[in-house]
């Protein structure tokens, strides 16, 4: 006997599909920032978060990349 398997809906509200990033990918999105420090800050266990899918790769998710920039916005003070 077998069981019926049923193809994965869509998810509600679901708009994207995710863009992988290489390290190099990344450096080339975020001015002034390395593959050095990049690797620096994977074995700090800092952000951004990364993706490690085979023991060669890793990936960054491309707007996981852009929310962790806007995170590091600083507002001037008015003058």
């Amino acid at each position: 006997m077998s069981a019926t398997v049923s193809p994965l809906r869509p998810v509600k509200g679901a708009t994207r599909e995710p863009v992988w990033l290489s390290p190099e990918m990344v450096c080339e999105r975020v001015p002034g920032l390395t593959v050095e420090i990049l690797t620096d800050r994977r074995k700090k266990g800092l952000r951004p978060d990364w993706r490690k899918p085979s023991q060669k790769t890793v990936i960054y998710e491309q707007q996981e990349i852009d929310d962790w920039v806007e995170s590091t916005r600083h507002v001037g003070r008015a003058s």
